[in-house]
């Protein structure tokens, strides 16, 4: 079976201009099949990414993507509980993210996306019961691990987290209002001047984690290069890769030309390796190792 690419949702806070120019780009250019829209991180951006999504997911659908409607996966005000009630309502597929939101989904199919403790197979059949169509496990699972819970629900898509900086945890704190000496609800938005987050170094000053808004990402990027053949023995039968500033039309046709047998990781890597990238190439988690070892195209 062919394996699909997939974008999943921005995790930055992008002002309303580059969002809309972003998508309407991967709209033109991307060899995606499926597009997450919506917000994941922090509900008070939601104000200033709503009023775009509208035209971005109709020119989207008319440029031949998918779109699903990523939810929150903290919502704590119930302003943000009724949007995500709201998006689950809608007649687009739905990424959950929190498991409140699944009683609003309503036994409906879903994403269940990387947010959600999906680490055995219980766990994937309980999603599935409840509608999971697709579900991208946890970002630290190896590869042989996601296989076995895949090899369990063989009539699930299971998606591989493949390239962008890692989700790592969601704080109830703002690190970024507290960098600038302010508190949560009265922000500013500081998040903004970090489009693809803030490095966070330690005393020997090595890059090691990364900030955004509420968010703890890793510093470096996630590249899965593994061969096509390698992805199917594991049953993946999608790819996400996240959205940065750096070229992700480039970042999506390497990887379209690795899934097609065009590219060789190893060519694939390098290719990367030549973008504007925010942080160094890794893969560790993949292969059951830590996290910040860089990728090994073997």
């Amino acid at each position: 079976m062919s394996i699909a690419l997939t974008l999943g949702p921005t995790f930055f806070h992008w002002p309303p201009d580059r969002l809309r120019d972003f998508y309407y780009r991967i709209a033109d250019e991307a060899p995606v099949e499926r597009v997450h829209v919506g917000e994941v991180v922090c509900g008070k951006r939601m104000p200033f990414s709503d009023p775009v999504w509208p035209e971005v997911i109709e020119r989207l659908e008319r440029g031949g993507k998918e779109v699903v409607l990523s939810t929150l996966a903290m919502p704590a005000l119930s302003r943000e509980r009724r949007a995500v009630e709201e998006f689950c309502a809608d007649g687009h597929l739905v990424e959950i993210n929190d498991v409140t939101a699944l009683p609003a989904r309503a036994g409906g199919p879903f994403v269940a996306g990387p947010f959600l403790n999906v680490y055995n197979e219980a766990t994937a059949q309980f999603l599935i019961r409840r509608g999971a169509s697709t579900i991208c496990p946890p970002v630290e699972l190896p590869l042989a691990t996601i296989g076995a819970i895949a090899a369990a629900c063989p009539d699930t898509e299971f998606e591989v987290f493949a390239f962008g900086r890692l989700p790592l945890a969601l704080s109830g704190r703002c690190y970024h209002a507290r960098l600038h000496g302010l508190h949560k609800d009265s922000c500013q938005f500081t998040c903004e001047q970090d489009p693809d987050g803030l490095v966070v170094e330690t005393l020997n000053d090595q890059a090691f984690l990364a900030m955004n808004g509420v968010q703890t990402l890793s510093a470096q990027v996630q590249a899965v290069l593994f061969s096509p053949a390698d992805l199917d023995a594991q049953r993946i039968r999608r790819l996400r890769l996240s959205p940065h500033t750096c070229d992700m039309v480039a970042v999506a046709r390497i990887y379209r030309a690795l899934l097609a047998g065009d590219l060789a990781p190893v060519e694939a890597l390098a290719r990367l390796g030549d973008l504007d990238l925010p942080g160094t190439l890794v893969d560790g988690y993949t292969r059951g190792a830590a996290g910040s070892q860089p990728v090994a195209c073997l």
